[in-house]
């Protein structure tokens, strides 16, 4: 399986989800002790499974001697501009890609997806594009690039001033409320949820790839 080695060893390091918190937001703990700062602007990442995309040479093959070209998603990058009333976060990503069969000038289009997710379940918009890849007579490897955008409003984004004095207001040792994490109360968890929204970018896949992608 060198054909595949050599992709996942372009495509290092593998891209993070980022945002774009500044001094004064809220920390949210996320459990397991691990605490991120919440901002309006939108968290950018890559859903599982949807970050590569294997082409075979045959439709009803699934086999290392089938296979034809391998690409994945990498070095996503974003900036989100919050000073007005629509937050507006852009991202780019470079796709990079091996093909087995090196033989004669080759353009390869993949289509991706740019999807903003408002609660981690609800989708509030999705754009389709595509990354074009061009292998050269005798090339292995080529790389493109793709971008994606996304509109916040910034009132949907921003806390209620209640839910967030909840959750920053100073306890003290020994007081009742001191015990009780503001973020396992119900109200608050989905006060949190319904303003946290994510541009997700990925691979349009097929079922058949997805179910790849999900089992290899």
């Amino acid at each position: 399986m060198q054909f595949r080695s050599a992709l996942f060893a372009l495509a290092i390091p593998a891209a993070l989800l980022s945002g774009c918190a500044k001094d004064g937001d809220i920390v949210v703990d996320q459990g397991v002790g691990i605490t991120s700062l919440r901002s309006v602007c939108p968290a950018v990442g890559v859903p599982d499974y949807t970050g590569d995309v294997t082409l075979f040479s045959r439709p009803d093959a699934r086999t290392a001697d089938a296979l034809d070209v391998s690409a994945a998603i990498t070095n996503v990058r974003s900036d989100c501009n919050d000073t007005g009333e629509q937050v507006y976060t852009s991202a780019t990503f470079d796709v990079v890609a091996v093909r087995r069969d090196v033989r004669g000038a080759r353009t390869v289009e993949l289509p991706y997806f740019s999807t903003v997710m408002r609660g981690g379940t609800s989708v509030v918009a999705k754009r389709i594009g595509t990354v074009t890849l061009n292998f050269a007579d005798g090339q292995e490897r080529a790389q493109g690039s793709g971008t994606a955008g996304a509109y916040v409003d910034r009132a949907a984004a921003t806390l209620p001033e209640d839910i967030r004095d909840r959750i920053t207001r100073r306890r003290r040792a020994g007081d009742q409320s001191a015990a009780i994490d503001p973020l396992s109360e119900p109200d608050v968890r989905a006060a949190v949820a319904r303003a946290t929204f994510e541009l997700l970018i990925g691979f349009q896949l097929d079922e058949d790839q997805l179910a790849y992608n999900a089992t290899r």
